[in-house]
């Protein structure tokens, strides 16, 4: 087992993102996960990512308040324990419409030179 507690979460920054706070909770580092990373976002009101889309699919599990994804035009709101996956190459822009924080958690595969 590998523990990491959260008070030992390292903050990172995601290209393409604003009024975000991004913690790193697993990954990259010995003993860790050895095919995904996990990170929890904290979007305030009015922060979101994109439009981007990665080479990888991702999967977005929202812990508390809510994101809206919109993906080729269409717009979907995600409440608490609400979850999506991203495609490979999908283009999507999520954007925190409420007036409280958006507390997201994000699993990603590693990029393939690192896995």
């Amino acid at each position: 087992m590998h523990l990491k507690r959260f008070s030992d979460a390292k903050p990172y920054d995601a290209p393409n993102h604003r009024g975000v706070t991004g913690l790193r909770l697993q990954g990259f580092e010995a003993g860790g996960p050895t095919n995904q990373w996990i990170g929890l976002s904290q979007f305030l009101p009015g922060g979101g990512a994109g439009p981007d889309a990665t080479p990888f699919e991702k999967v977005y599990v929202v812990l508390d308040g809510e994101m809206t994804v919109i993906i080729d035009g269409a717009e979907t709101v995600l409440g608490r324990y609400d979850s999506c996956t991203i495609a490979p190459g999908e283009v999507r822009v999520i954007e925190n419409r409420s007036n409280h924080v958006c507390t997201m958690l994000v699993v990603i595969p590693y990029p393939k030179e690192v896995a």
